[in-house]
């Protein structure tokens, strides 16, 4: 994709909820790209809401109420705690100001709970779920950045559940930032999450805690660490603002996932405790079938 495409539709005005890496990134992206001809950001924290302003990813930063008011898409980029509390107060502030054409959607890691949260509002086919694939260890407005969601997929879950002229809006959204669809229900979109993101940050918590606690009585561990340990333990640098609410809302997931490593990480401790090298071996080549998937 150009990255200085711009779209022939009508540019709407965009209210962004959170103005951190996500919210930032795409605000970034939607102006310069020419879907937003204006950016409007929410954010609760007052030095985040400063910088947002000032380093130029909104126009203004605005409350709640006038966002939702002024803005023909909604976009809520909060952690998913936040928005299973938020959500429904601004699908009842549609409602409140008949505002019955705008299009709602959130960025969450999550999807089941927030789906289920709104299922029985009136304007539920206003809002589309969605969960672009994409973002950084870092966070705040400091982290956004342009492309970040290029070639990535964004998951559409229960799509069928919105009004096709709101899904159609946010798919020309996500297009602009160049990502690709998915469809997929939101439970299936939690489960196939805990595997391919959230166990990959359990794990990540887990290592560095090992490491931080080996690292009392060997001050060099560190000036040994090569590029496949910070690669490895990266993750362990995400914010717990974002990742309890995640682990917690998908926690049955997770807890499966989380028994299924361990038990993989006990056949590697008792092969090598067994001085096995036939079964590492062989639990190493299994493992290296990734490559088909992950090149």
């Amino acid at each position: 994709m150009e990255q200085n495409k711009i779209q022939s539709e009508p540019q709407q005005t965009v209210g962004i909820i959170g103005l951190g890496l996500i919210g930032g990134s795409m605000a970034i992206d939607l102006k310069r790209r020419g879907f937003a001809a204006r950016i409007l950001g929410v954010e609760a924290d007052c030095v985040n809401a400063s910088a947002a302003e000032k380093i130029g990813l909104v126009d203004e930063v605005v409350s709640l109420e006038d966002c939702i008011d002024r803005s023909d898409v909604i976009v809520l980029a909060v952690p998913v705690g936040a928005a299973v509390a938020l959500l429904p107060r601004i699908l009842d502030r549609l409602a409140e100001t008949q505002a019955r054409s705008k299009t709602v959607l959130d960025t969450c890691s999550t999807k089941g709970q927030i789906v289920r949260c709104v299922h029985y509002h009136p304007l539920r086919r206003r809002y589309v779920a969605t969960h672009p694939m994409a973002g950084t260890e870092y966070s705040g407005p400091w982290a956004a950045q342009p492309n970040l969601f290029d070639s990535r997929a964004c998951i559409f879950a229960n799509a069928e559940e919105s009004d096709p002229a709101a899904v159609a809006l946010a798919e020309r959204l996500y297009d602009t930032l160049g990502m690709r669809p998915i469809y997929m229900a939101a439970d299936q979109h939690d489960i196939h999450t805990a595997y391919v993101s959230h166990i990959s940050h359990v794990t990540s918590f887990a290592l560095a805690l090992t490491v931080l606690e080996k690292e009392r009585d060997e001050k060099h561990i560190f000036d040994l660490a090569s590029g496949g340990f910070s690669s490895t333990v990266r993750l362990a640098k995400s914010s717990p603002e974002m990742w309890v609410p995640i682990l917690m809302q998908n926690r049955d997931n997770v807890l499966h996932v989380i028994d299924t490593y361990l038990e993989k990480m006990q056949l590697f401790r008792q092969a090598i405790a067994d001085y096995d090298e036939a079964g590492t071996d062989r639990l190493i080549r299994d493992a290296n079938r990734i490559k088909k998937i992950i090149r």
